[in-house]
């Protein structure tokens, strides 16, 4: 406008118009003058208006009409020159806008009339268009009248007409709808009422509308009219209109003017009530039509769709839907269904190919698309338009490969992919394919089924430029390109993909952003936002993201099934690399957005796809092919339109790059990978790589593709579980082109990378992660089962990577890992479980290694979480797998062995865990372990574990692998002790501190605290708990094993037992010592006789180690005499506890069952622990100190001068201190001395125990055979040995009955035999006389019990005979138990002549005895007896005055016994035994007649004398005759024996006649009758007789008869009775010999009688006549006439000796003779005779 009101401008528009009037004027003045004339006073009426007026030009608009008219008129004249200079007058008048209403409707009249006469039409044109478009003066009827005039040009025959008509008719309509635009930008800020629109039945006019809005209007509703060939309302004077032309105006409007459609309510209802209506109407022929459907079937003849409506109304709609969809909801509705419609195969192919372009643009409008969704699809009733959409491309394009073409026939014979091998992708990935394949460049297309279509370039991405809908000018169907519709199609369905996922992905980024999600992941999970959400649920914020929400999954739930249908066909068709790629990208875009809104049906479908991509065809994978079926199971049918799935068809040609085994249980034959198999493996990992946080459980089946491929690839595992291109080994199968060799590393790192990567995924997400890995893992363990195949370790290994790089966290996975990896530890296939161990290994390491926060030291739990696996792999019993586990604890030892702290129980665990059958690798590398802490670790770990380090070393003790690994397990327990011992107040400071922790945790959950040995403090239970092990270890099967523990055992409560709390010594007492005196006992018990060959190898076994009984017996033995040694040195302790009589008690029953074991070894052993606990002679306090103090149960320590008492402390030292035993013993109060009375009762049970065992061991056995069981020798002897010891203690007890116990014992011990093998040690040669041992401690036994004085000491090693004792001293009930000494000495005493016999035994003599036979000998006696004899007279000439031993005849029984040895003589087996006995009798007699004379009248000893007379009768006269060596000396010797008996008989018995029964004096008289006179003895040769004669003792008899027969002092009448009786024996002695002489004499004729005899006659005539002068000297009264009557007697006796021819017999003949003179007195009378 300034240019054209400028002066200037002006000035020159002035200029023109004069000079176009002159113009003018100049044409008309010939032919028109009235033009003429107006033209020049126009001249003047613009002069005149130019020099009145300042504004020239509203002036000039003001007269514009009377300035216009000339150029009108001169239009009339139809003259061509003049018209055109008119119009361009008018035109310039229009330019400078100096017309005004009026004068332009003149003009549009006058070129209404030039239009008529079709008069410079073009220059119409041009006017009308300068007209309306400079200024807006033309309305209504004058702007209709403008239009139609074009209108009507746009109908003329002229095709420049024509065209530029059409073009200005275009410009014209939209110069109107403009001014609508101005008009409502002029009015906006002028608020108007708005008017209700009423249904306009006056279409003429819209009284609310404003002009310009008015006439665009009116025009725009007789567009309408004229498209639907009815006539239009305001358009008056139009002639014909085409519908083409009307459809195009229609569009251009809605397309160009949406704004006032939308603000004018009139404009929308003209849409709404016109256009709609008419698309409809006008799409029908479309919808009808049927492609190759006869006419004839029809009764109508169908309308064949017509190219450009059909076209044309496809833009209107298009328009329609994306300007006026919100308007137009329902008419929308009707569209989109008609445009899938149009999509349907029976359509012809160009209506197809518009649609596709038509829904292509409906796919690049994201937010269009959005709204269908929101409109159609969510609402109940509606069709499911979007879905519609997606579905019908789908079943557009599987049409497509369906039905093919007519047109395709020519195309697929040029297509080249068939017979050239590989197809563009192997062009593009490797360019030296192209030489291979010639000069012919392969089309990118699609092939499937034979069916080839190419892949044309449409339209570059996002935007939808349509080919066909831009055909304006075609009124012919155009030929539609093979393969444009499909290329259409498919970018249609990658823009929607694209559009939809960036539109939604952008939505939800902005959502996360505004509910203030800061998380440092893009990509975190929908499920964590939307729970972040919750937080904001009062604001709006939620609702509307929960409505954006509804409608981004409604929009993927629409649209997945059609998308996944239609890119999965196409995938498997495409055979182009970069189709390829957007159909991947297309499928993993689709599953990432699915994973985020979290709808996993769809996501894991479109994974899947991917999958099945990636593997080769029909290839078996479970997990596929379930999620599959459960798609292609249905079938979508949307409106009648059934959209399959279609499985992928094999015959692809693409390039092979990789064969390679399938991973199947039974592997058939090979399959092969070709490059979109790789290719769709690279979208996979970026799939799991981008999108990890969404997969959530579809990690499943991407992982097991990948196994899949990795396998076919032959990826292997390395360290750290990175998967390695295996080697070439791998097997024949594999077989990799050069192009896929280098992807490989490509592949294997992107692997890793994923797995990296899942350090960034949430906790979630990796759960997910985790548990496919498992599952997947499960099923490779599952094929891996009952083979030895190479298993596949995929999961495995990238379980491991996982946990590596999610150290971090580790404790949110670290349970379903490392539980997983365990189960794949307990896998039969070698292979797999070494990975699985090796994974698990690798992650508790690193674990520990891992530098958390907070440290593992601050995060106990964690480490124990770490630490528990390791033990769990305990359970199981694959050796490969415990060596890596040992190996694991061994490397975590050495490198964080300080800081274990509370781990130490798992690890110990797992050491302890290995059991005996594990071999022995196993065993000695879970040693070295063990070995390692004890000498490293001890002071590390916390208190509470020694207990377990104490029961691994054990338990390692107890394994039989391996003897070293049991017996240095038995040191290691040693050295633990001492550690303990070392550490000990610490030790304890620490239990007792973690104890009250555990008490108090127990009392809060009200339950009892539960450890081993539980009362007891925690540090003894510790001490207890070594007992205990080591206790174990002393009855292990392995002999070795048992005698080290044995020692170290007792070692240790030696040398630490001070350390214990007083009252534990009660548990190490019952539950340790005797709980393993229990163990033994039984075991040796039951053990094996069998022999055994040999140690193993080539070691020998001593014989008496050759059998298990033998072994067990020294265990036995070791245990016994330990625990004895602890009664003995802690005799104080113990008896302080309340329950040591039981203790006692139980002791002796061990010591019992072990001395009657029958093996000689345990027994003896027993005898001497029985020995060691009763040499506790209550000791003098001072001098023998206890080790504890004996009651109190409290030390005093010292402190410097006082004594005080401190606090319940204990000392740990190893001996207590001087100062502390005089604290012990100077404290106020004494230490209580041990009940006396108690302790009685102690030894009373040890004398108890002490007869148990005698009376079994001597029992003689019931029968005998080879296998008798007879006590040794040396068992016998320390079992009496015992004796005196315990005697000491129960003298003050010990009854009649014990006595008589003890006898029985005595005897039966002294009874048994010894077998021949032994008998050279124990006896010596037999001809030595000497006492063994066992007879000796006998002897013994009873010495003390006659040596009974309470002052002396009874441990005499031997009997000191000769001890002066003061009998009277012993008690009462002491001197009652005499006589039974006697007995049992007497007893023994019998032993000399008749040996005792044991049971039903055979015994030899040790002469006969064969050396190393099973034989017994029986013990030489005599010694013993003779010594008991000794005993015995010793004993009686001490006590033969005690009442008892004269009440109970002591003295006959003395008599009785020594009458055996005496009658026997020299028959006796030994000679000493006989001499002995009488030089007993002697002196017993000596001592024990005067007695007998002193009770004589009691008639205690009457019984006595017979025996006594018995005695020296056999004695004197034995029967058994002297041996045939004996020598005269001997023989000499014997009769002065023989003599001294008589002598005893004269001096000690005859003299006290009176005192002695008359019987017994007869017998002793008639006995020395009897030895006066020589007996003979056939046996004696001749030349013997002089010696044999006992001469002497015949005279000492014949001596003592003679002087009791002649005693002068008679005192009595019992000894005149004596001397009378002595004189008759005498006498009748006499005659007999004589007699016997005379008749012998007579026989022998001249031979000499025997010497023998010939002495004994001259003794008897010798005796006679000595007889006859000491009568003769007698006092006649005191002999007897009888006597008298027999010396008489004897005279005719001698005189018939006369004729004897021995001189000496003759002289002693003439002495005996001589006498009888006094004789000779005359015969008195008979009266005197009978007087007297």
């Amino acid at each position: 406008m300034a240019g054209t009101s400028s002066p200037e401008a002006v000035k020159k528009l002035l200029e023109n118009m004069q000079g176009d009037l002159r113009a003018l004027s100049l044409e008309c003045r010939k032919k028109f003058p009235p033009v003429k004339e107006a033209a020049e006073s126009g001249i003047i009426k613009v002069k005149t208006i130019a020099a009145r007026n300042t504004d020239v030009l509203s002036a000039l608009k003001e007269n514009s009409s009377e300035v216009v008219q000339p150029f009108l008129m001169g239009c009339g004249t139809k003259e061509p020159k003049i018209t055109q200079l008119c119009l361009a007058a008018i035109q310039r008048l229009m330019s400078h806008e100096v017309v005004s209403e009026v004068a332009a409707g003149n003009v549009i009249n006058m070129l209404w009339q030039l239009m008529e006469n079709s008069l410079e039409e073009l220059k119409l044109l041009q006017t009308v268009l300068v007209l309306l478009t400079t200024n807006t003066v033309v309305h209504d009827e004058a702007l209709s009248k403008a239009i139609v005039l074009c209108f009507r040009l746009h109908f003329t025959k002229d095709n420049i007409t024509n065209n530029t008509a059409a073009a200005t008719v275009r410009q014209v309509v939209t110069v109107v709808f403009e001014r609508v635009v101005a008009e409502d930008e002029h009015y906006k800020d002028i608020i108007e009422q708005p008017i209700g629109i009423q249904g306009n039945s006056n279409r003429r006019s819209v009284s609310t509308l404003k002009p310009c809005a008015k006439d665009a209007y009116m025009l725009f509703q007789d567009l309408c009219q004229l498209v639907n060939a009815d006539a239009p309302y305001w358009l008056v004077g139009m002639t014909e209109m085409t519908r083409t032309f009307g459809l195009e105006l229609l569009e251009s409007v809605l397309n160009d003017f949406p704004q006032v459609f939308l603000q004018h309510q009139e404009f929308s209802f003209l849409l709404k009530e016109r256009v709609c209506p008419l698309v409809i109407k006008l799409f029908s022929p479309n919808i009808k039509f049927r492609q190759g459907s006869s006419t004839s079937s029809s009764p109508a003849p169908v309308e064949k769709p017509y190219f450009p409506i059909c076209m044309r109304l496809l833009r209107v709609v298009s328009v329609l839907i994306k300007q006026f969809y919100s308007l137009l909801v329902t008419e929308c509705e009707i569209f989109l269904s008609l445009l899938v419609k149009f999509l349907d195969a029976d359509k012809p192919q160009w209506l197809r190919a518009v649609a596709v372009e038509s829904i292509h643009r409906l796919c690049v409008q994201p937010q269009l698309l959005r709204s269908f969704c929101q409109s159609y699809d969510m609402k109940q009733h509606s069709t499911k338009v979007f879905r519609d959409i997606v579905n019908a491309l789908g079943s557009f394009i599987q049409s497509l490969f369906l039905v093919p073409n007519t047109g395709n026939a020519s195309a697929a014979t040029s297509q080249t992919g068939g017979s050239v091998p590989g197809g563009t992708a192997s062009a593009q990935t490797n360019p030296g394919m192209l030489g291979m394949s010639g000069s012919v460049t392969v089309l990118p297309a699609f092939e499937y089924r034979g069916t080839w279509i190419p892949i044309l370039s449409v339209s570059t991405q996002g935007s939808a430029k349509a080919t066909y809908l831009e055909m304006l000018d075609k009124v012919e169907p155009p030929t539609i390109p093979e393969g444009y519709a499909m290329s259409v199609a498919f970018h249609s369905l990658l823009d929607l993909v694209r559009g939809i996922t960036n539109m939604i992905e952008e939505e939800l980024g902005q959502v996360e952003t505004e509910s203030q999600v800061t998380t440092a992941d893009t990509q975190s999970s929908p499920t964590q936002s939307s729970d972040l959400q919750d937080f904001n649920s009062a604001s709006d914020q939620t609702d509307k993201e929960t409505v954006s929400r509804a409608v981004w999954e409604e929009m993927v739930n629409a649209c997945w099934c059609g998308l996944l249908a239609a890119l999965s066909l196409l995938l498997d068709a495409s055979t182009d690399e970069a189709a390829t790629e957007n159909i991947l990208k297309a499928e993993l875009t689709m599953a990432a957005l699915c994973g985020k809104l979290g709808l996993v049906t769809s996501r894991d479908a479109f994974i899947t796809a991917i999958c099945k991509g990636s593997l080769p065809p029909h290839y078996a994978l479970t997990v596929l092919n379930t999620t599959t079926t459960a798609l292609s199971g249905k079938s979508y049918s949307i409106q009648g339109q059934n959209v399959q799935m279609i499985s992928p068809s094999s015959e692809s040609h693409q390039q092979v790059v990789a064969v390679g085994q399938p991973l199947a249980l039974q592997p058939q034959g090979t399959v092969m990978l070709t490059s979109k198999n790789i290719q769709c493996m690279r979208t996979l990992l970026s799939l799991a790589h981008c999108h990890g946080a969404v997969l959530g459980t579809s990690w499943q089946l991407v992982l097991a593709t990948l196994q899949h491929l990795v396998w076919i690839l032959g990826l292997k595992p390395g360290v750290g579980g990175a998967l390695k291109p295996g080697r070439a080994v791998e097997g024949p199968s594999t077989v990799l082109t050069t192009a896929v060799m280098t992807d490989l590393p490509v592949i294997s790192n992107i692997l890793s990378r994923l797995f990296e990567s899942s350090q960034y995924l949430d906790d979630v997400s990796l759960h997910h992660l985790i548990n496919a890995l498992c599952s997947l893992s499960l099923e490779a363990m599952d094929m891996a089962y009952g083979n030895n195949k190479e298993p596949s370790l995929f999961a495995v290994a990238k379980l491991l990577e996982t946990g590596l790089v999610n150290m971090h966290r580790i404790e949110i996975l670290w349970r379903p890992l490392t539980g997983h990896l365990l189960e794949v530890c307990q896998h039969p296939n070698s292979r797999m479980r070494e990975w699985g161990a090796e994974a698990l290994t690798s992650l508790i390491k690193a674990g520990l290694t891992f530098n958390h926060d907070p440290s593992l030291s601050q995060n106990q739990r964690l480490q124990l979480l770490l630490l528990n696996p390791l033990k769990e792999l305990s359970n199981i019993n694959h050796p490969d797998i415990r060596l890596k586990q040992l190996e694991c604890v061994l490397q975590i030892l050495q490198s964080q062995g300080d800081s274990l702290g509370p781990g130490w129980p798992l690890v110990l665990g797992v050491m302890g865990a290995i059991r005996s059958d594990q071999g022995e690798s196993l065993i000695r590398t879970a040693f070295q372990c063990l070995q390692l802490v004890v000498t490293d670790f001890l002071p590390t770990m916390p208190c509470s574990c020694l207990q377990i380090v104490v029961d691994v070393a054990g338990s390692f003790g107890l394994h039989n692998q391996e003897l070293n690994i049991s017996l240095t397990s038995i040191g290691l327990l040693w050295n633990i002790s001492d550690y303990f011992f070392q550490r000990g107040e610490i030790i304890e400071k620490d239990l007792n501190k973690e104890e009250a922790l555990l008490q108090k945790q127990a009392e809060e959950k009200g339950i009892a605290l539960n450890r081993p040995f539980h009362p007891a403090p925690p540090f003894d239970c510790l001490w207890l708990c070594l007992y205990a092990k080591l206790g174990e270890l002393c009855v292990d099967p392995r002999p070795a094993v048992r005698k080290s523990a044995g020692q170290t055992l007792f070692s240790t409560i030696g040398a630490h037992g001070t350390l214990l709390q007083h009252s534990t010594w009660h548990t190490v007492i019952w539950k340790v010592l005797f709980h393993l005196l229990d163990r033994v006992r039984e075991s040796s018990t039951t053990a094996d006789k069998e022999k055994i060959e040999s140690g193993g190898g080539n070691i020998l076994i001593h014989h008496s180690r050759d059998t298990a009984e033998k072994q067990w017996a020294e265990t036995w033995v070791l245990t016994l005499a330990g625990v004895a040694r602890i009664f003995n040195t802690r005799r104080y302790l113990l008896q302080s506890l309340g329950d040591f009589s039981q203790a006692w008690d139980v002791l002796l029953d061990h010591i019992q069952s072990a001395a009657l074991s029958k093996n000689n070894e345990v027994s003896l052993a027993a005898l001497k622990s029985f020995q060691e606990i009763l040499q506790i002679v209550s000791p003098v306090r001072e001098t023998e100190k206890p080790d504890t103090p004996p009651a109190i149960n409290m030390p005093v320590p010292v402190l410097i001068g006082t004594v005080t008492a401190t606090g319940l402390g204990r000392s740990f030292m190893r001996t207590d201190s001087i100062g502390e035993r005089i604290g012990r013993y100077n404290v106020a109060e004494p230490p209580v001395i041990t009940d006396e009375i108690e302790d009685l009762n102690l030894w009373w049970a040890a004398w108890n125990s002490w007869f148990r065992i005698g009376s079994e061991s001597t029992k003689p056995p019931v029968s005998c055979d080879k296998m008798t069981f007879i006590p040794s020798q040396p068992f016998l002897t320390a079992l009496i040995q015992i004796f005196p010891a315990l005697y000491q203690h129960i003298k003050t007890g010990f009854s009649m009955d014990d006595l008589q116990k003890l006898g029985v014992i005595l005897h039966g011990a002294v009874s048994v035999p010894i077998s021949s093998d032994a008998s050279p040690f124990i006896l010596p040669s037999y001809t030595e006389a000497v006492l063994t041992s066992l007879q000796e401690a006998v002897l013994t036994a009873l010495d003390v019990l006659q040596k009974n004085t309470p002052s002396e000491c009874c441990c005499h090693s031997s009997t000191d005979w000769n001890a002066s004792n003061a009998i009277c001293v012993g008690s009462e009930s002491m001197q009652i138990m005499y006589p039974a000494i006697f007995d049992q000495l007497l007893a023994f005493v019998e032993f000399s002549c008749k040996p005792p016999q044991y049971g039903q035994l055979e015994t030899k003599h040790i002469a006969n005895a064969k050396y190393n036979q099973a034989e017994w000998v029986a013990l030489n006696y005599v010694p013993f007896a003779e010594r008991s004899l000794e005993v015995v007279v010793d004993l009686y000439q001490k006590t033969a005055c005690h009442k008892a031993v004269v009440n109970e005849r002591v003295l006959q029984n003395i008599i009785k016994t020594l009458r055996m040895p005496l009658s026997l003589k020299y028959a006796c087996p030994s000679e000493s035994t006989w001499k002995l006995a009488v030089s007993s009798l002697l002196k017993v007699l000596s001592i024990g007649l005067p007695v007998a004379r002193q009770h004589a009248s009691s008639g205690k000893f009457d019984s006595m004398w017979p025996e006594l007379a018995n005695t020296f009768e056999n004695f004197l006269f034995t029967k058994s005759s002297p041996p045939d060596n004996l020598s005269i000396q001997e023989f000499q010797r014997n009769e002065s024996i023989d003599v001294e008996v008589v002598q005893l008989i004269s001096t000690e018995i005859l003299p006290y006649a009176n005192f002695i029964p008359k019987e017994f004096v007869g017998q002793i008289m008639t006995m020395l009758n009897k030895g006066s006179i020589h007996s003979q003895s056939s046996s004696f040769t001749e030349a013997e007789i002089d010696i044999r004669m006992r001469e002497e003792f015949s005279k000492m008899c014949f001596e003592t008869l003679l002087q009791f027969s002649f005693s002068n002092k008679v005192t009595t009448p019992q000894e005149g009775y004596i001397s009378r009786m002595a004189l008759s024996v005498l006498l009748k002695r006499s005659q007999d010999v004589l007699y016997r002489y005379i008749e012998d004499e007579r026989l022998s004729g001249k031979c000499p009688l025997p010497r023998q005899q010939v002495t004994e006659i001259i003794f008897v005539l010798k005796a006679v006549s000595t007889l006859i002068d000491s009568l003769k000297k007698t006092q006649p009264e005191n002999v007897d006439a009888n006597t008298w009557a027999q010396v008489i007697a004897l005279y005719p006796t001698l005189v018939e000796c006369i004729t004897c021819s021995s001189s000496e017999v003759c002289s002693a003949l003439k002495e005996a003779l001589v006498p009888f003179k006094d004789f000779m007195h005359p015969p008195a009378s008979k009266v005197q005779n009978g007087e007297s």
